[in-house]
């Protein structure tokens, strides 16, 4: 299991080993949703806010 820092508060985040370029995890500390934008080594960024589109 590798750690890398939260991008919202600077706290470390657990990271699992089979970690995927893409997936969205959550911060432990902070809640904040975060996407992982490289597996090795492992980085992290503000996931993108999802926009209702109310159907349209």
């Amino acid at each position: 299991m590798s750690e890398a820092d939260c991008p919202e508060c600077g706290a470390g985040v657990d990271l699992h080993d089979d970690l995927e370029v893409g997936e969205i995890l959550d911060c432990g500390t902070c809640g904040a949703e975060l996407e992982v934008l490289a597996a090795d080594p492992p980085e992290l960024d503000t996931a993108p806010e999802l926009e209702e589109d109310w159907g349209e």
